[in-house]
């Protein structure tokens, strides 16, 4: 949810002070009457900043270059951390006093810090977020925010796997749509998971990173943006008129008079326990078999993925945590459970936009051999980043560890494979989901004396502001939902 929040902070979300965290604070949740519509399964691999949506409070503190007013040796006005920072000093020096227009610190700063992720750290997951970013990431922790409400990627068109060589935009490192959210005006004015968006109000976005153009598409609740996007090679505009997103995490319905449906789409703060009252809803209402669906859930909040996963999971290892110097948390079930009966029988949707809390889930309940996985392998992101507020507002997201299921498998690059492999093809209609169809028709080969999915062998899965940290196994860095 690795994720790109907070991953030891509480759950999947925004950190508390209290238990190890989760994502942001919950927001209610709904139960729709009409059943999800399911664009195609994600085309290409992406990297998501989630904001979060995943956690663990923790002790992380970044520490960079600096600079300081009143100088140190030399006369500098600049104080150098390391000796290698002694030409970072010189040139900020020299710019100074040989540039022939004034100068403005913070934004010398600003490139300082985006330079440094950018240029120095190999790894797609770190950044620097400056203090717009890190408060809209924030807010998309919390639940709510104001935009239009789509999650956005870079995606190589080159070289899939090479998303480090995507460090600005172009016409082959792409801006994609991932998915619009649930309810959204961009979901409303019919913007598309796969969508290739090529300008923002008449500009281009090639040049710029994923940042600059989220900060381009938000904005104030009742203003139009416009986007330009690319859609099966053909290119349009679309006005959406931004407003204040709620996020709603849980979607279920009965199919009928025993299969439940319940979907969950991130793992912010609140996640939980909305999964917890929808399922305790669907059993009331007297389901036996449940598909649980993960399809295009970019991730969240650790604790969030540990509680979720323990609504179905009795006992034992979900997953583990491995940091640098060989220090290892282990993620156990919580024992306290809905649905840990093994007579309930469970599937688990799953597709390339699935991520990393949601491939925590739903490999936790594959290699524990509690549910069916069907679909698509997931996206495979298994990294954990902490997020930590600078002083300057902005914020700064770091790889600190890497999670690993419970057989000790590594989800990247390839991610969860499914048990039973379902591809959505191109142009399949809106209203018809092969996927679904399929884990029903599954349900139905199993009778009510079966304790769970009889399954063959798994398949092994491929080898706010205060200056606390926050940690997330969140969503795909640099997934960004465009509030």
């Amino acid at each position: 949810m690795d994720d790109t929040t907070p991953s030891d902070l509480p759950p999947a979300g925004l950190p508390s002070p209290a238990p190890e965290p989760t994502e942001a604070p919950p927001t209610p949740a709904t139960m729709p009457t009409e059943p999800p519509t399911r664009s195609t399964a994600s085309r290409s691999l992406r990297y998501a900043a989630l904001f979060g949506l995943a956690a663990l409070l923790g002790t992380f503190l970044f520490i960079g270059g600096y600079l300081a007013a009143g100088g140190t040796g030399g006369g500098s006005s600049c104080a150098a951390p390391s000796e290698a920072f002694a030409a970072f000093c010189q040139a900020y020096d020299k710019l100074h006093a040989e540039y022939v227009d004034p100068l403005d610190d913070d934004a010398l700063v600003d490139g300082a810090l985006h330079g440094m992720f950018q240029y120095g750290v190999p790894d797609p997951h770190s950044g620097y977020m400056s203090p717009e970013d890190y408060q809209n990431s924030l807010g998309d922790l919390q639940g709510t925010f104001t935009g239009i409400g789509a999650e956005l990627a870079v995606s190589n068109t080159e070289n899939p796997d090479d998303l480090a060589a995507c460090q600005t935009l172009s016409d082959t490192c792409v801006l994609e749509v991932v998915a619009p959210i649930h309810g959204s005006p961009a979901e409303a004015a019919g913007l598309q998971a796969g969508d290739i968006v090529q300008a923002v109000d008449g500009e281009t976005v090639n040049g710029g990173t994923i940042e600059d153009a989220i900060t381009r598409v938000r904005g104030p609740e009742g203003t139009d943006v416009t986007l330009t996007i690319s859609r099966d090679g053909e290119v349009s505009d679309l006005t959406i008129t931004r407003a204040q997103i709620t996020v709603v995490e849980v979607e279920s319905r009965m199919i009928d008079s025993h299969i439940g449906y319940i979907a969950l789409h991130g793992f912010s703060a609140n996640a939980s326990t909305q999964f917890h009252d929808e399922l305790k809803q669907l059993i009331d209402d007297g389901a036996t078999q449940v598909v649980f669906d993960l399809r295009d859930n970019p991730g969240g909040y650790i604790t969030a993925a540990q509680e979720v996963a323990s609504e179905f999971v009795a006992d034992g290892l979900l997953f583990t945590q491995e940091s640098s110097g060989g220090e290892v948390k282990r993620w156990e079930a919580t024992g306290d459970g809905l649905a840990i009966d093994p007579h309930i029988a469970l599937v688990v949707l799953v597709n390339g936009g699935s991520a990393s809390a949601s491939e925590i889930v739903g490999a936790a309940l594959q290699e524990n051999d509690r549910a069916e996985v069907i679909g698509e392998p997931s996206y495979g992101k298994n990294t954990v980043q902490v997020w930590d507020q600078l002083v300057n507002g902005g914020g700064v997201r770091i790889t600190i560890s890497r999670w690993f299921t419970p057989d000790h498998n590594s989800v990247a690059p390839d991610g969860i494979q499914p048990d039973i492999v379902v591809a959505i093809p191109d142009g399949t209609p809106a209203a018809q989901d092969p996927q679904l169809d399929r884990a029903i028709e599954y349900l139905g080969t199993l009778s009510e004396e079966q304790p769970a999915a009889q399954r063959p062998a798994a398949a092994a899965s491929a080898p706010a502001p205060q200056l606390v940290p926050l940690t997330v196994v969140g969503r795909v860095a640099p997934h960004w939902v465009v509030g």
